[in-house]
């Protein structure tokens, strides 16, 4: 049977990927929308929402948990991870994988991922690790030794976990094996959070380089560079890719044309992006909530939250959902106006770096002594 050289096969798919762009420029009806957590929660989050579990443990870490439709997988201090029942947030199984974790986990229809670091005391050297466990024991099914620490979060593609790491590496592991699919080595670290769309795999650097890959292969589709750290959540919708920085600034680059569409100034560093019906969604550590528009990052609201804004916001049709640090309660803003619509109360300060996740009607919260399930009244047991 022939084959096609892999370099006539990547042309090919760049190609592809471009006239799909064009498509989507030429034809608004088959605009696709931006991934968004709404996809597993669909709550209305401006309606009243009470607690329906907790599971109570002053080991929380910083890291976001990972989820399935049934079970809840959440990263604690010292290496350990629990599985959680998501109706009822019943302990399933507990594993100690060892070291500190330093990456939020990613999960898949058959493995958890988890990524640790280790301390090599005689060498004085960090190392790091990946292992899959088993979602329904916890066993651990494999384990790989890296010469660093694999930072920020993993991210589940098809048949590989991606990631970066502090030394500059990027991977592609095999899902089944945990063999390296492919390692690029870059001038910068990485420690924020990968993003999948079409064939290309996308991760912002602690040097500010935006970088774009080709899943399948690691080569380096396109580059942009910002001015300070990328550390938070990528959107990407009908080939215009959107980031924030450390900079101050969100972004906004089209595949398509190789080009900066605009950039446009926050009040401090942005943490997190995410598109949403109306425009782009920002949090930035002014303590303030923006919405720009698609199409030139013109201001269309800003809202003011009680405390700094450090990780990404739950997306719903009616709201997004945002956990301040130093502040005893979750706020929602409506995203027509951004106006509150809704808040919901924690019980304690949260300090939690770890972002709120959705997973079925349920809105599920870290804070530093355990993670609440919040969920509309009705389906309280």
């Amino acid at each position: 049977m022939n084959r096609q050289p892999a370099a006539s096969r990547h042309k090919l798919l760049q190609l592809t990927s471009r006239a799909l762009c064009c498509v989507l420029l030429l034809f608004p009806g088959a605009i696709v929308k931006p991934s968004t957590h709404r996809e597993r929660g669909q709550t209305a989050l401006s309606q009243p929402l009470i607690v329906k579990w907790r599971y109570e443990t002053d080991r929380t870490s910083n890291l976001t948990p990972a989820a399935d439709g049934k079970t809840v997988f959440l990263p604690l201090g010292e290496g350990v991870v629990v599985a959680l029942n998501a109706a009822d947030g019943r302990l399933t199984w507990k594993a100690e994988a060892g070291g500190e974790f330093s990456a939020a986990p990613a999960a898949d229809d058959r493995s958890v991922y988890l990524a640790t670091r280790y301390v090599d005391a005689e060498r004085a050297l960090t190392h790091g690790t990946l292992r899959a466990l088993s979602k329904q024991t916890g066993v651990t099914l494999w384990m790989r030794t890296l010469p660093a620490p694999l930072t920020g979060s993993l991210v589940s593609g098809q048949g590989a976990i991606f990631a970066g790491g502090a030394d500059g590496r990027v991977y592609a592991f095999d899902k089944r094996t945990g063999l390296a699919l492919w390692v690029n080595q870059f001038a910068e670290g990485f420690s924020g959070q990968p993003a999948l769309a079409g064939h290309l795999v996308y991760l912002g650097g602690d040097g500010g380089t935006l970088l774009a890959l080709d899943q399948a292969t690691g080569v380096l589709a396109w580059q942009h560079r910002a001015r300070a750290r990328i550390q938070g959540p990528i959107a990407i919708v009908n080939g215009t890719v959107f980031f924030g920085s450390g900079d101050g600034y969100v972004y906004a680059f089209s595949e398509l044309r190789s080009k900066l569409l605009w950039r446009r100034r926050t009040g401090a560093a942005v943490q997190a992006v995410a598109a949403v019906d109306g425009g782009v969604l920002a949090a930035s550590l002014d303590n303030f909530a923006y919405l720009l528009s698609f199409s030139k990052g013109a201001l269309v609201w800003r809202r003011q939250l009680p405390g700094r804004i450090s990780s990404r916001p739950v997306i719903a049709a009616d709201g997004a959902l945002f956990t301040p640090l130093s502040t005893d309660s979750a706020i929602v803003l409506g995203l027509q106006d951004g106006k509150p619509v809704n808040t919901l109360a924690l019980g304690e300060e949260n300090s939690s770096g770890a972002a709120p996740i959705a997973i079925d009607n349920m809105v599920l919260i870290t804070t530093p002594h355990g993670l609440l399930a919040f969920a509309p009244s009705q389906t309280k047991p």
